[in-house]
């Protein structure tokens, strides 16, 4: 940790030692206050190309946290006499700080490279590269009338990069960088993955249709050809601001696989969740068991998944909701599984710069196990945050998770957790 920490402090001392010019990009979605509410970059070319440029960026998250929690499932010991279904006993304090490094490069007159590294994670103790993919808004190199006018609508990205499945992930915490989501934790269904591919986005007008095909799994990989098969990605949407009040977008998305030896759209985040070692038994550790307080249906062969996410927002006053069915299976099933998940995010921003916010969220989920049960999961969200300045943020969140209808050998049978949270975060 502590090296880790040392190299964000001098990547950020070297860039602001004039190494590395801390500007503004060429479509590109700050990471500080300014990239809320921002999804796709889009097509305005407000910032000039002079030049191959370096940008350093970074994020930083740090959490207190005091939770509860409590489940009824039947005791099972194993062979060492330890009863695997009692809860850890936690208490108050902080958790590990998250950090990570941004670098964006300005290549060419509308072509850009980012590239993040998770420095300090949950999972990973280790800085490891969460992905880099190349994003062309101009192609100059063509010297091409036709390709120009064509590239005034049109934005291709190619690489290891987050998938563009549904409006949340834009909306979500990833590791260190906090800044976008208003609340401490993620969806209970966390739709998030990096994968290997090629997109295409077209904008226009308010319209947006957005294509893409990756190699359907978080890693690269050649064995086991047959069971690998490609993912599918697709979103079309309407996003217009009317008479500089009202701002109306919707999207409807779909992610699809036939085939895949680990599917990870629900399990996609490495990094870890905010609520550390809920519903984790005593034998747990923080990295080990990094996605306390979420639910991956185990989709992890053929996953079929479709979104509907609406947003408004008028006078500060923001909704954001999410509609969404999964369905799919292991390679050990023989039959898909259906997993719907319902969400909606109330936001109230106010202040002389929105530099304070209100908001509240309410997040269910329910569907089929493999034993034939249906269990639900359901979670509220009540909180605030205050931005001291446009590159730090404070929130406190109050969370509470209910678990209905798990088997009674589950570890989550009658289970639930609540309390406090409160996140610092730090980003440019």
């Amino acid at each position: 940790m502590n090296k880790n920490i040392l190299f964000l402090v001098c990547a950020i001392l070297w860039s602001f030692s004039g190494q590395a010019q801390q500007r503004d990009m060429q479509f590109w979605r700050a990471y500080d206050q300014r990239g809320i509410n921002v999804f796709e970059t889009g097509k305005a070319d407000t910032v000039a190309y002079d030049g191959v440029r370096v940008r350093i960026g970074g994020a930083f998250a740090q959490q207190f946290q005091s939770l509860s929690h409590e489940n009824s499932a039947t005791p099972i010991f194993n062979d060492n006499g330890i009863n695997t279904n009692q809860l850890m006993d936690i208490g108050s304090g902080f958790n590990l700080a998250t950090a990570n490094l941004n670098i964006d490069v300005a290549l060419g007159d509308g072509i850009r490279l980012n590239l993040i590294t998770y420095l300090s994670s949950r999972h990973h103790p280790e800085t490891w590269v969460k992905g880099g993919y190349l994003q062309f808004d101009k192609l100059p190199f063509l010297n091409s009338e036709v390709f120009d006018q064509i590239m005034e609508k049109v934005t291709i990205k190619v690489g290891h990069m987050e998938i563009n499945y549904g409006d949340s992930h834009f909306r979500r915490t990833d590791n260190g960088n906090a800044f976008h989501n208003p609340f401490v934790g993620n969806y209970i269904m966390d739709a998030f993955a990096t994968e290997i591919g090629a997109e295409v986005i077209y904008q226009n007008n308010g319209f947006l249709a957005v294509g893409s095909m990756t190699g359907g799994e978080i890693q690269g990989g050649v064995t086991n050809p047959s069971r690998r098969k490609p993912a599918f990605i697709g979103k079309l949407g309407y996003d217009k601001t009317l008479d500089s009040e009202v701002r109306l977008r919707l999207t409807g998305s779909v992610y699809t696989t036939s085939g895949s030896v680990n599917n990870t759209l629900w399990s996609g985040d490495r990094t870890g969740s905010r609520y550390y070692l809920v519903m984790e038994n005593t034998m747990a550790s923080t990295s080990g068991n990094f996605t306390s307080g979420r639910f991956n249906p185990g989709m992890r062969d053929n996953v079929t998944a479709m979104v509907l996410n609406p947003f408004v927002s008028f006078q500060g006053l923001e909704l954001f909701g999410t509609l969404e069915q999964s369905k799919g299976k292991a390679a050990n099933e023989t039959e898909d599984r259906t997993w719907n998940q319902v969400g909606l995010d109330a936001v109230y921003r106010f202040g002389s710069m929105d530099n304070f916010y209100l908001a509240g969220r309410y997040n269910q989920v329910g569907g089929e196990m493999p034993n034939g049960l249906e269990p639900s999961i359901s979670r509220v969200q009540v909180g605030g945050g205050w931005f001291i300045t446009k590159n730090i943020l404070a929130k406190l969140e109050y969370v509470s998770q209910q678990y209905n209808d798990f088997a009674a050998t589950d570890i989550r049978n009658g289970g639930s957790f609540n309390g406090i949270m409160i996140e610092g975060v730090i980003g440019f």
